[in-house]
């Protein structure tokens, strides 16, 4: 589908994005050259009783474009493809991930070597990985099959094995999906999908085991050789059978597969797509997060260690990190401590409890005071921390290389891989999700993306504006320029830029100085001290250069004390000096100190106005 599109005809285009709760769509259109968004609508998704049929929810969206644009687009409920500047469109397109999104299990010979990129590849493909089973994840063979029975997953991809290498072990693990006979979670009237993307030699014998039991699909080696990860195909087939299989059990996708022009995709998936989009045609490196309310996801795109002029692509899906259902997760695992480090007046932990069970009770209120918007932003900071801190242990370097080791380190090589996460080379963080994109001011999303990914050296600061990635992400799959432009004009919303050295001194030393010359030849000179940020106006669409001289022992990202200079870009908070130093910064411990620095930070950033305690 989609192969066959005359991009240069494409003028109006509608785009939906079926959420588990709500429904959006956009309505993008093509204005003097370059494709503009023009309006967005939303409504209610219905594949649950009474309606059951996802397109209802579609047509709803649709019907509130047509009337804030003025135009016909449907007809009896179809879309009209006789385009005219009153009528019309010219592409339909759609993500999905109503029905709790693509649920998968992987297994993989080694843990840490194959079963790893096969967590990569269904993370890359949008999907939840629920578990992964390995021949050494120190299970027996019942507690495996007992798992995958219990766990019902939409999707198995099954992997092991270099080609050429031993077939055995990864027959093992096909005998344990054969034995557990696993029954998917939507629909009983098919097989499950189950990927093999393994050692090629073992395909007989796969093919012996399962074909009769599951709904087989195979594709190449995912880890062809020890020094080469192969994900694309695997990434190509999950998609494929996550719409064959998955997305035809869901009420109604069948009738809203036949409406789309290009296949449906999984809402993370597409959002891993534009941003993929974005950081090759930009030629830039990127940090993407998305914070929902039950779950977290981190994207990132990092240039390859290995191969010269190539990118890695990488996505994490914290499950159990959000806003609202799973909140009382983040602060389990956050510790109470590290949230109560953000807020600043006193709180003890039985008001924090308090205010943690308020919102499990209700997941979907939105606070109405100041202090309950300190509170949740609080717990947003340690939410997409956490998020972060799982994402750079999964953003690695093949493990099981060997670099001038003997055989015996194949298996005990975790550390000696680096995350491929490098934040002195990273060019723009993208926030996204209700309490970055709605947050009352941009001055606080640009504080919580600070204080939770802790940026180094030059980093632009951006935030989705009303959550249109995954559109966007379908879109670039067709036409990547009209994505393009309608990403960079009207769905990142420029923050500003943070200028932060990496080191550590003791506060109210020095730490820089900088000079800001603007694009009309004035200029700005300042110096900033550790402990402290500092804010300097610089505008949206605005450029300026700025040389920063960094005191002894603080990097910038060409060597410790070394002056660098860039040009930056402005944005809706400006240029952001943070001089809190070494990653990760501790605030003071004593509470009336850290009170008195939040107070500093939070008043330079001018976070909460009026606020006094």
């Amino acid at each position: 589908m989609g192969n066959n599109i005359d991009k240069s005809k494409i003028r109006r285009i509608v785009a939906t994005d079926c959420g588990s709760t709500t429904t959006k769509a956009i309505l993008i259109e093509k204005q003097n050259d370059e494709y503009r968004l023009v309006t967005r609508g939303e409504a209610p998704t219905t594949v649950e009783a009474p309606v059951e049929d996802v397109t209802k929810g579609v047509i709803n969206a649709v019907t509130e474009l047509e009337e804030l644009r003025g135009i016909k687009i449907l007809d009896n409920e179809e879309f009209i493809k006789d385009y005219s500047e009153e009528k019309g469109i010219d592409l339909y397109i759609s993500t999905s991930s109503a029905g709790g999104g693509l649920q998968m299990m992987v297994a993989g010979v080694v843990k840490s070597m194959t079963a790893e990129s096969a967590a990569r590849a269904a993370l890359g493909a949008g999907a939840i990985v629920m578990d992964t089973i390995a021949n050494n994840d120190g299970r027996k063979p019942y507690q495996k099959i007992q798992r995958i029975r219990n766990l019902r997953p939409d999707m198995i991809l099954l992997s092991g094995g270099v080609n050429g290498g031993t077939i055995k072990h990864v027959v093992e693990l096909g005998e344990i999906i054969g034995a557990a006979d696993p029954r998917p979670r939507l629909g009983s009237s098919y097989n499950l999908p189950v990927i093999f993307a393994g050692n090629q030699d073992a395909i007989p014998e796969i093919k012996k085991i399962l074909e009769k039991k599951v709904a087989l699909d195979i594709t190449e080696n995912l880890r062809p050789t020890l020094e080469k990860e192969d994900l694309m195909p695997s990434r190509l087939k999950i998609q494929a059978q996550f719409l064959e299989h998955v997305m035809a059990q869901a009420p109604g996708y069948k009738k809203l597969m036949a409406m789309t022009d290009v296949d449906i995709m999984p809402t993370p998936g597409a959002v891993g797509q534009i941003m993929e989009t974005i950081a090759d045609i930009n030629k830039i490196e990127v940090v993407g997060v998305d914070i929902g309310g039950a779950t977290t996801d981190v994207f990132s795109v990092f240039d390859n260690p290995d191969e010269e002029g190539k990118t890695v692509f990488n996505r994490t899906v914290s499950a159990n990190l959000g806003m609202s259902y799973s909140i009382s997760n983040v602060v389990s695992e956050a510790g109470l401590e590290n949230v109560l480090r953000w807020i600043p007046f006193g709180m003890n932990e039985a008001e924090l409890r308090n205010k943690v069970k308020n919102k499990m009770i209700r997941p979907t209120t939105i606070p109405h005071l100041l202090e309950e918007l300190m509170f949740e932003q609080a717990v947003a900071r340690e939410a997409l921390r956490r998020s972060f801190e799982q994402h750079k242990a999964l953003a690695v370097g093949l493990k099981g290389v060997q670099k001038q080791r003997t055989v015996s380190d194949v298996f005990s090589q975790e550390d000696l891989h680096t995350s491929l996460v490098n934040m002195l080379n990273l060019d723009m963080l993208i926030g996204s999700g209700g309490v970055l994109s709605h947050a009352p001011r941009r001055n606080q999303s640009a504080m919580m993306l600070i204080d939770a990914f802790l940026p180094e050296g030059f980093t632009t600061l951006t935030v989705d504006s009303i959550f249109m990635m995954p559109q966007l992400g379908v879109l670039a799959e067709v036409h990547p320029e009209a994505a393009t432009q309608v990403f960079e004009k009207d769905c990142l919303i420029y923050l500003g830029t943070c200028i932060a050295p990496v080191g550590t001194t003791k506060y109210e030393k020095k730490c820089m100085d900088y000079t800001v010359t603007y694009s009309d030849g004035k200029t700005a000179e300042g110096e900033v001290r550790f402990g402290d940020m500092k804010v300097v106006p610089l505008a949206v669409g605005e450029k300026a250069k700025v040389k920063v001289n960094p005191a002894k022992g603080f990097d910038m990202g060409d060597g410790a004390g070394n002056s660098v200079e860039k040009e930056v870009t402005g944005g809706t908070v400006g240029l952001i000096f943070d001089a809190r130093g070494r990653r990760p910064f501790s605030v003071p411990e004593t509470e009336e100190e850290r009170i008195s620095f939040l107070k500093k930070w939070y008043t330079e950033m001018n976070l909460y106005p009026g606020y006094e305690k």
